[in-house]
């Protein structure tokens, strides 16, 4: 069974910095995509960043330049790297990760940018 934990969410200044983490646990064979995404109140949960099988990454338009998506392989923990945060980034963010056969969610981290 495949575990996804988040954590590192809370209550940001805009301007402000903060940073994500994921763990996984389990057993996994394949991968196909690891990544983040966010769901905003009363809007679709929307890509942030993930890493394709091949290991390229690919971001959400609105965050390019300004979030950054890292892994260490060896604990198995996934980053998000996020900067310049502004009141539209506030949402909750989700890891996850997509094998051939299903997608795994975590619970979400709740990310507020509020002055």
């Amino acid at each position: 069974q495949v575990q996804l934990v988040e954590s590192g969410g809370g209550l940001v200044q805009p301007g402000g910095s903060l940073r994500l983490s994921c763990a996984a646990s389990g057993i996994i064979f394949t991968v196909n995509s690891m990544g983040w995404y966010r769901q905003a109140p009363g809007k679709e949960r929307d890509l942030v960043a993930l890493f394709s099988r091949d290991g390229t990454t690919n971001y959400g338009a609105s965050v390019r330049g300004r979030f950054t998506i890292s892994r260490d392989n060896a604990k198995n923990t996934m980053l998000l790297q996020m900067n310049s945060l502004n009141p539209e980034d506030t949402a909750v963010y989700y890891c996850n990760l997509r094998t051939p056969t299903n997608s795994y969610w975590g619970q979400g981290t709740q990310v507020t940018v509020s002055s």
